[in-house]
């Protein structure tokens, strides 16, 4: 039996690793070890640590060690959907990278270390699916990020240096409490609008055209007067007291 606590997962192999290496079609190596039901850090891969891509993806880790630092050449790193409760400060040497997930983990806003500012070259980063209250406001130095997904935590608001980054296209910060999100109710206009308006004279309308259009034209008018006459005030001439003492004192008027 293995002295760890808990599960010990499944145990990788420099072996195993090797044979997980993928060339993409941009002739990055990938090193893809997601859905292997590990449990710690293989320390093995890091001897492929001069990989492009490293994808941890779908399993079970709870840290990530300090030794991630080694993997210099990364450009690219996935390791949403594990139990990752915290970051290794470590992260920020990782000066290549342009594409950080790690959503779908247990990462609070105290566990996101400082050192995330440091990936200027981010653009995509994924912290959606965690524990956040709140996005840390030095985020806002990841000037070139394109996409932030903050989506299903418990942000109450953004704020401003992430709102204004130069280079955002996307941020996804649906199903949290935002306050400056919540919108009141629009009303349901129910007066029909038209979009487009087109003018023209009467001599240029065959008659049955201007038929209808001076039908339309009157029933408007008819609108208008019906509402005019509407607005004006009304008159109850059966009441025992004058309308303009029941309009200043009215409490008084009603108990009498």
């Amino acid at each position: 039996k293995g002295k760890g606590k808990g599960p010990q997962g499944k145990r990788i192999t420099l072996k195993m690793a090797r044979n997980s290496i993928r060339v993409s079609f941009s002739g990055r190596r990938r090193l893809d070890l997601s859905k292997m039901g590990i449990t710690t850090f293989p320390k093995c891969i890091l001897e492929l640590a001069d990989v492009e891509e490293l994808d941890l993806s779908r399993n079970m880790l709870k840290k990530i060690p300090n030794t991630i630092e080694k993997f210099q050449n990364l450009l690219w790193l996935d390791l949403h959907s594990n139990q990752l409760d915290e970051l290794p400060t470590a992260i920020g040497t990782l000066q290549n990278l342009t594409f950080l997930n790690i959503c779908n983990n247990k990462l609070t806003t105290e566990s996101l270390p400082q050192e995330l500012n440091l990936l200027k070259n981010l653009k995509t980063l994924n912290l959606g699916l965690n524990c956040l209250e709140s996005v840390p406001t030095t985020l806002g130095a990841l000037r070139e990020l394109v996409d932030l997904g903050l989506f299903d935590n418990a942000l109450t608001t953004i704020p401003k240096s992430v709102r204004s980054l130069p280079k955002i296209e996307r941020m996804n910060v649906k199903r949290n409490p935002l306050r400056e999100l919540e919108k009141p109710q629009e009303e349901i206009d129910t007066i029909k609008r038209i979009e487009t308006l087109y003018l023209v004279e009467e001599k240029d309308l065959c008659s049955s055209c201007l038929k209808m259009c001076k039908g339309e034209r009157d029933e408007l008018h008819k609108l208008e007067d019906m509402t005019l006459n509407s607005s004006k005030e009304l008159s109850f001439p059966l009441l025992l007291t004058p309308n303009s003492s029941a309009k200043d004192n009215q409490e008084e008027w009603r108990v009498r």
